[in-house]
This record gives structure tokens, C-alpha cells and sequence, in this order.
């Protein structure tokens, strides 16, 4: 990289995974002038479970944050798939080969040590300055340099100019649709008729319970399904903590606006979602404390023309929403983060076409492979919440078949082939190879 372009003023919007990602790696690429505006007071200690995918894990430990994470994280050795009604495993798949195939086990942790780690690394390099409790309200210009109005909480709007404007501001994104309203394109927000309970027990609240205290001591992802409904499950924390995360059909934001995204839950209702599950599921519901129940609306968008306009880059969920079926979200928000890094390394001078087709060699990286998994995870939901009849029979004949004698997986995100595809993509390799042909002929 000319020592020029490390000059270029890059301004992230979103303090989310990918938002940080992308300004470590923007720092790491030695780029001095990054700004991270967040409309939230803190990061805080917020989330529940997240899976550690190899994919993840590689870039992770190139920015120089995987130790902290790994050392609290829980290696998952095997899964399990099991009917929710009668606790009977469907299939069975060993995850021993992942590390031995792609160097990083696959292990699962706590939202907040993976963008804890990602925050004290961004604190870690004088280029990254964070902006809290500031909301970007509206994009004036998108290149050649872009501008946007920023509104902190305490004190009057100011408007930031910037290079590079980087825009990690999730599924609600206001850059994503101010970019489609000037590009003349419509593509709103997509009810997916589908919710989520995210839950967490402590060891505490597991331990008179032989059964369940063998959940947490195991090294095992359960995902138990039923008709329209999944829960899947697994160990955080060093195995103090027990995340359980659900899908479910839609009931409680069928008519909230749109803008709504969680809810607080009844534990009653959530009971009944699940009470034709297994006593065991029944037992584990009834441990979180009444008033702490949350839920989640699951919503995507159809997919975008373009992720880039002008000196703008689109990222994470802001152009790639998913259902969490593959439990890639997150990953690919790091994938895009640190493709964007090493373009933005590479382009050999300061104008804004150089910005601008850099960002477009990271679409060209990114675009194909992020939407395809995106529809994968839909499909793969789709499967396992099949009801009675003729797909739910071929399915479980699939299972079957996997126990006697190994093959596809029709939870696809415990099959081989889906995981080569995916762990197996090094996202800034790629980008590496391919920048020199794709920015000439761009």
C-alpha cells in the first residue's frame, strides 16, 4: 500500500461484528483514520451463544484477537439431530475432522467475548477513534467523497465527510436503503413468518438435574425439531453457561410495525410452543425466570443489485441478512470485513474510481458466495421443519440412511460438502489472488 492512501479518512457506521471487524482490519491493513460511529450508549454485555466456525476462526487469528476468545470458548466434538416430541436421535455426525481438515476446531462461545475481543483489539490501535451514542441520520453523498449527517445523543448534528464509507449497519440499514432510493431500486425488508427465543441457563440452574447437567458437561450441539419448530443447543462459557436458541412461527410481531425487531416474551407462551417436546425440553423452559423471556423477529431482504456505490461498501447484514440455520451470520459479516481490508490495501492511489473499484472487487468476492449461503440456510430450515408427509419421510429415510452407512446430512450444517464449502473458502486468500486481474479490468 502507498504511504498515501493510509491517509484516506474511513468511516465505519456500526459497532456490530462486522463494523468492528472492519475497522481492525482497515487498522491491521495500516490505514490511520478510521472512524466507528455506534448508536448505542456501549457495547455492553449483550447477545447469547454464537458458533465459532474454522472460516471465522482463521481470520480472527490473523487480526490477532482468536486467543482471547478461544481460550473461553467450548470445542463441539460431535452433534446430535433429535426428534423434539420424543428425544429419538435422527442423526449423529462426528465433528473430530474439522480441525484436522481446516486447522481450527469448531467451537462456540458468548456474542460478548467474540466483540469484546473485536473491541479491545479495535482499542488497541490509535487509528480507530469510536463515536457511542451517535446515530447516523441521513447519507447526503455517496462519492467521490462521501457525506453523511451524524446526531449524537448529547449535542447538535455535524456533518462527516469522508474516503471510504463502510456501512455496518444491519438489516434496519439506513445506508442501504438511501443507496437502493438513488439507485431507483426497491427492495424492502422480507417477513420471513418466523421468530426466536434466545435463552440462557447457568450451571447453577442445571445442576440438580442429572440429565441436564449432561447436556452442559458434553462437548455436543442438539438441535431437536418438530413441525415449523427447532431448538438447538450447546455449551458456552467454559460449559457455565447453556445457550439454547429457537425457531418458531411467528405469533407476537404479526402486527408490530416494522421497525420492531424484539419483543419481550411470555413464558407461558413460549411453553406452549414447545409443549408437545420432550420432557426434557420442558424442564429446561421452565428454569428461565418469568419476565426474562425475549423473542426475536427473524427478517432478511431479497437479494441486492449491488453491495457498492460510489466510495460506499454495504456489509453484513446491512446487504446479506440470514436466517441462522447455518449459523454463518456473523462469519460472513467477518468475511466482508476482511475482504474490504485487503482491497482497501492494495488500490494504488487516493481517487475515488481507485475506492471505487477496489470495493467492487470486494462484491465480486463476496456477493456470489454470501447470497448462496443465505439461501442454503433457508433451505436447510425449510427441511428440518418439515410437517407429517411425503419430504418429512424422505427426510428422516436420509437420516437413516446417515446412521447405517454415512452420506448427506439434511441438516446441512453438520454435512461435509456444505462444510468444505464453507470452512473451506479462505475469504482473504481469495481476495489476494484475484486483485490485480479484477481492479484492471474492472
Amino acid at each position: 500500500m502507498a504511504n498515501v492512501t493510509k491517509d484516506l479518512k474511513i468511516a465505519v457506521i456500526g459497532a456490530g461484528m462486522g463494523g468492528l471487524t472492519a475497522a481492525l482490519a482497515t487498522a491491521r491493513a495500516g490505514f490511520k483514520n478510521i472512524d466507528v460511529y455506534e448508536a448505542a450508549s456501549d457495547l455492553g454485555f449483550v447477545g447469547a451463544g454464537i458458533q465459532l466456525a474454522p472460516n471465522m476462526a482463521r481470520v480472527l487469528d490473523r487480526l490477532g484477537v482468536w486467543a482471547p476468545i478461544e481460550k473461553e470458548a467450548v470445542i463441539l466434538r460431535e452433534t446430535s439431530i433429535r426428534e423434539g416430541a420424543t428425544d429419538g436421535e435422527l442423526g449423529h455426525v462426528g465433528l473430530g475432522y474439522i480441525q484436522e481438515t481446516y486447522k481450527y476446531p469448531h467451537m462456540v462461545g458468548h456474542r460478548a467475548s467474540l466483540a469484546g475481543a473485536l473491541f479491545e483489539g479495535c482499542k488497541s490501535e490509535p487509528a480507530i477513534k469510536f463515536h457511542f451514542r451517535t446515530r447516523v441520520e441521513s447519507i447526503a453523498s455517496f462519492g467521490p467523497k462521501p457525506s453523511f449527517t451524524a446526531t449524537p445523543r448529547e449535542g447538535d448534528s455535524y456533518t462527516v465527510d469522508c474516503d471510504v464509507l463502510l456501512a455496518a449497519d444491519g438489516v434496519k440499514s439506513k445506508a442501504r436503503v438511501a443507496m437502493l432510493q438513488e439507485l431507483g431500486v426497491d427492495a424492502e425488508v422480507k417477513d420471513t413468518h418466523q421468530a426466536a427465543y434466545r435463552i440462557m441457563l447457568t450451571r447453577e440452574q442445571m445442576q440438580d438435574d442429572p440429565e441436564l447437567l449432561e447436556l452442559i458437561d458434553s462437548d455436543r450441539v442438539i438441535r431437536w425439531i418438530g413441525e415449523k419448530r427447532h431448538i438447538i443447543s450447546y455449551p458456552i462459557s467454559n460449559k457455565n453457561i447453556f445457550n439454547l436458541s429457537t425457531t418458531q412461527p411467528d405469533v407476537n410481531f404479526a402486527a408490530a410495525p416494522s421497525e420492531t425487531y424484539t419483543t419481550k416474551g411470555s413464558k407461558s407462551a413460549m411453553l406452549g410452543v414447545f409443549s408437545d417436546f420432550c420432557p426434557k425440553i420442558q424442564r429446561m423452559l421452565n428454569l428461565v425466570p418469568e419476565g426474562e423471556v425475549c423473542e426475536w423477529k427473524l427478517r432478511v431482504h431479497a437479494p441486492l443489485p449491488t453491495w457498492v456505490h460510489g466510495s460506499m461498501a454495504l456489509l453484513g447484514d446491512a446487504c446479506h441478512p440470514t436466517l441462522p440455520h447455518l449459523a454463518q451470520g456473523a462469519a460472513q459479516a467477518i468475511e466482508d470485513a476482511a475482504v474490504i481490508g485487503v482491497v482497501l490495501s492494495r488500490i494504488p492511489d487516493t481517487s475515488a474510481e481507485s475506492i471505487n473499484k477496489a470495493l467492487r472487487v470486494y462484491e465480486l468476492v463476496r456477493k456470489d458466495r454470501a447470497e448462496r449461503l443465505v439461501e442454503m440456510a433457508a433451505a436447510s430450515g425449510r427441511a428440518l421443519h418439515l410437517g407429517d408427509g411425503a419430504a418429512k419421510e424422505e427426510r428422516d429415510r436420509q437420516f437413516a440412511a446417515l446412521k447405517e452407512k454415512g452420506g448427506a446430512v439434511p441438516d446441512k450444517w453438520a454435512d461435509a460438502d456444505v462444510q468444505r464449502l464453507i470452512y473451506g473458502f479462505d475469504c482473504q486468500k481469495v481476495a489476494e489472488e484475484l486483485f490485480d486481474e479484477k481492479f484492471k479490468t474492472i
